[in-house]
């Protein structure tokens, strides 16, 4: 009876680890941009990619601790977004490889500063930008909607 019931919390714990790794990984910030956007339009949900110096820009680390790492954004990412990014670091190490990949979105997007969050819809088209705001989460989430609310207004205008 014993080695049932240890079986059995065994594989209760372990449905529920996989569950909680499952929903972390929802949430989790991809470093390779075509990854992403294939994920946004099979998800079909909007991508945001975040252009940061995540080790040395001031507004770049406050926007990573004061709304990313929040758990009402992490919430609503794991529910309505995919999220990526794409890292200007002077400390961290990168390959050449990420260090070129990096530079040319910077271009192809023309990423002025930093951070720079690019909004794309499903479908890989960009829609808006933002960056840091006051508020936290919600002053965030409230712009990423009305970012794609825009959107889907300009969309229906005709033309």
């Amino acid at each position: 009876m014993k080695r049932i019931l240890s079986f059995s919390l065994g594989l209760l714990l372990a449905g529920w680890a996989a569950s909680a790794t499952a929903a972390e990984s929802a949430s989790e910030w991809l470093t390779d941009f075509k990854a992403a956007m294939a994920k946004a339009k099979t998800d079909q949900r909007p991508l945001i990619v975040n252009f940061t110096g995540s080790d040395w820009c001031p507004w770049c680390i406050k926007l990573h601790d004061e709304i990313f790492e929040k758990a009402e954004f992490k919430d609503y990412a794991k529910k309505h977004l995919v999220l990526a990014i794409v890292d200007f670091p002077r400390t961290k190490p990168q390959t050449d490889a990420e260090k070129k990949t990096a530079r040319e979105l910077a271009a192809k997007y023309k990423i002025k500063g930093y951070p720079t969050v690019v909004v794309f819809d499903a479908q890989g088209k960009e829609i808006g930008t933002t960056g840091y705001l006051t508020g936290g989460p919600k002053a965030f989430i409230d712009e990423l909607e009305k970012i794609q609310l825009d959107a889907a207004k300009k969309a229906l205008a005709p033309k």
